[in-house]
């Protein structure tokens, strides 16, 4: 099955914590091996000068991988984020930050992606992360 924005977006809905619905993401797309979401600026998401603080960007980056998982298998399948490592380039503050992640492997049981973030309108990103996730049975 095609994954869309709506289906994405339901995902997001049905799998994940309070704490991460909290955020505010959103679906802008989904592609076979990729997804995009929008993690809007707030001040609960600040600190101090008015930056967005790491642990939201490592959070918006984990479950952006996890939707373009999902649109690669089609739907969502249980899985486990092994390993998650961010570098933080620059601040990212008073925008909007977009999340692409990327599908580098994906394998029967592990998964291998990348994630860049940006702030919207941004020609250079402002982290960048790597992940490996492992399938349920």
């Amino acid at each position: 099955m095609d994954m869309t924005n709506d289906k994405a977006q339901a995902i997001l809905a049905e799998n994940f914590a309070p704490w991460v619905q909290a955020l505010g993401l959103r679906v802008c797309a989904v592609g076979p091996r990729e997804a995009t979401l929008r993690l809007p600026h707030g001040p609960a998401l600040e600190r101090v000068g008015a930056t967005v603080c790491g642990q939201a960007l490592m959070a918006a980056a984990d479950t952006a991988m996890v939707i373009a998982i999902s649109s690669a298998l089609g739907e969502f399948r249980p899985m486990a984020t092994v390993g998650q490592t961010i570098s933080f380039f620059r601040p990212l503050a008073g925008r909007d930050a977009l999340v692409t992640a990327r599908i580098l492997k994906l394998g029967r049981s592990l998964v291998f992606g990348e994630i860049d973030l940006r702030a919207e309108g941004a020609d250079e990103p402002a982290a960048h992360a790597t992940t490996t996730y492992a399938l349920a049975g």
